[in-house]
C-alpha cells in the first residue's frame, strides 16, 4: 500500500445539531480538511462522500454526494455516493485508494455526513436501523437474539443493541467475561472523551457509574450504547507523484486497508469473525503483526464490540481482555491505548462519518497533536470500522492501518 497518504483531516463535533443540515455539516468538515492539507477545492480531482440515513429521513434518495459537495463548493469532478452501513466512511477510503493506485486520479476527498436526530420522527429513526439487517429474514434475526437469552424486541427498541446484547451474552457464555468488563470499556472511553473538544459527551464516569446508568437491555446500562449523532467528517488521500509535488510533512502514510464481508459460520466460531479476517488482512498488507500496533480506534457501538474488536485486531486473546481492561493496558497511559478520541460511546456515532472520524483520530495521534489524549511514541496505528449484521456478525468490516510522518 505504499503510495497513499492523508494529507488533510477534519470533523466537526459530534452531537445533537438541530439548526444544521447535511450541506452545512459536509461543508464545514469539507473546508476544515482542506485547510489542514493546505489545498483548495480546486485541487480536488474527486471524492467519495459517505451517507446511510438521508434517503429514509429525508426523502434524498440519490446523488447525495454531488448535492452535498456542491455545497462545499466542489462540482463538476467525478463525485460517488457510499453506502456500506457503519462502515461507508472506511470503504470510501477503500475506494479512493482503489482509484488513486489505478492512476486516475491523484488528490481526492473522502467525506461523510450524517443527520441522524429527528425527534419528530422516531418511527422513520427505528426503522433505518432496523434495514441494516436482513429486512427479508427478520424473523431468522429475531430467532438469533432470543436464542441466546433475549426477547424479541417490541416497538421502540433499537434492534441493533439487541443484537450486540446476544452476542455479548454469547461472549460471557463462552469466556467468562463480565458485565464488569463492558463498564469498565465505557468508563474508559468516556473518561477519554471527556479530553476530546469533537466528543459528543464529555462527561467522565466510572465503572460503578456506568453500571448504575439506565438499563437498556441485558448486559447493557445507556453508558455502554453509543448514540444517535448528527456529524462529518473529511479526509484528502493523495498519491505519491502529489505527495512530491505538495510537499506535507504532516502526511500520514496508509501501509493497509482491507474491506471483508460476512461468511456463513457458526456462531463460536471466533477465529473466522469478519472482524478477524480484515485485520489478518490489513496487516499482511502493511507487513506487520498486532505487537506493532501503539493506538487503536475501533467500532464500539457498545461496549462489547470493543472487547470483540480488540480480540479481532490481535491486541488481546480471547477470554483476556477483562483482566488487561483491569490492568489499565487499553487506556490512555495504558500498554495498547484503544479509543482515545472517547471511541463512539463518548464521542458519538454519526454513522456515514464514524470511519472517517476514527482516521482522524489516528492521524492527529501519529502527528502528535492530540493533546490531552495524546498516546506518547505512536507510530503505527489501526482503525476497525464495521457495519450491518448478517448471519451471526457484522455484514461488513474495513481494517485500516497507518503510519506516522517520518
Amino acid at each position: 500500500m505504499s503510495g497513499v497518504h492523508i494529507l488533510g483531516a477534519a470533523m466537526t463535533r459530534f452531537g445533537k445539531h438541530p439548526a444544521e443540515s447535511v450541506k452545512s455539516l459536509t461543508a464545514t468538515a469539507v473546508a476544515a480538511a482542506l485547510t489542514d492539507a493546505g489545498l483548495g477545492t480546486g485541487d480536488i480531482e474527486a471524492a467519495w462522500f459517505a451517507n446511510t440515513r438521508q434517503p429514509m429521513l429525508e426523502g434524498q434518495n440519490t446523488i447525495r454526494g454531488q448535492i452535498a459537495l456542491r455545497a462545499a463548493g466542489i462540482t463538476g469532478i467525478p463525485i460517488a455516493t457510499v453506502e456500506n452501513a457503519c462502515a461507508s466512511g472506511s470503504t470510501a477510503l477503500w475506494q479512493a485508494m482503489a482509484a488513486i493506485r489505478a492512476g486516475m486520479v491523484e488528490v481526492a476527498l473522502i467525506v461523510g455526513t450524517e443527520k441522524m436526530v429527528y425527534p419528530d420522527r422516531p418511527e422513520q429513526v427505528a426503522a433505518a436501523f432496523a434495514g441494516g439487517t436482513d429486512v427479508h429474514d427478520r424473523d431468522g434475526v429475531l430467532d438469533y437474539i432470543v436464542s441466546i437469552g433475549g426477547e424479541r424486541p417490541g416497538p421502540g427498541r433499537s434492534l441493533f443493541m439487541d443484537l450486540y446484547a446476544a452476542q455479548a451474552r454469547s461472549h460471557m457464555a463462552r469466556f467468562g467475561t463480565l458485565q464488569e468488563d463492558f463498564a469498565r470499556v465505557a468508563a474508559k472511553n468516556h473518561s477519554a472523551g471527556a479530553l476530546n473538544p469533537n466528543a459528543q459527551y464529555r462527561t467522565p464516569f466510572t465503572v460503578e457509574e456506568v453500571l448504575a446508568d439506565k438499563p437498556i437491555v441485558f448486559p447493557f446500562t445507556r453508558a455502554m450504547c453509543a448514540p444517535v449523532s448528527d456529524g462529518a467528517a473529511a479526509a484528502v488521500v493523495v498519491g505519491e507523484r502529489a505527495l512530491r509535488r505538495l510537499g506535507a510533512p504532516r502526511s500520514v502514510r496508509v501501509r493497509g486497508c482491507a474491506l471483508r464481508s460476512a461468511t456463513e459460520r457458526a456462531r463460536d466460531d471466533y477465529a473466522s469473525h469478519v472482524g478477524r479476517r480484515a485485520a489478518e488482512a490489513a496487516y499482511e498488507m502493511a507487513g506487520i503483526s498486532p505487537s506493532d500496533v501503539d493506538v487503536a480506534e475501533v467500532h464500539d457501538a457498545t461496549a462489547y464490540a470493543e472487547v470483540q474488536q480488540i480480540e479481532n485486531l490481535g491486541l488481546a486473546e480471547p477470554g483476556t481482555v477483562g483482566a488487561r481492561l483491569r490492568a489499565g493496558d487499553f487506556a490512555l497511559g495504558g500498554k495498547s491505548p484503544v479509543n482515545p478520541s472517547g471511541g463512539l460511546l463518548a464521542k458519538g456515532h454519526p454513522i456515514g462519518a464514524t470511519g472517517i472520524a476514527q482516521l482522524h483520530e489516528l492521524v492527529t495521534q501519529l502527528r502528535g497533536e492530540a493533546g490531552a489524549r495524546q498516546v506518547a511514541g505512536a507510530r503505527i496505528a489501526v482503525a476497525e470500522n464495521g457495519g450491518g449484521f448478517l448471519g451471526v456478525e457484522e455484514g461488513v468490516t474495513v481494517v485500516t492501518v497507518l503510519e506516522g510522518p517520518a
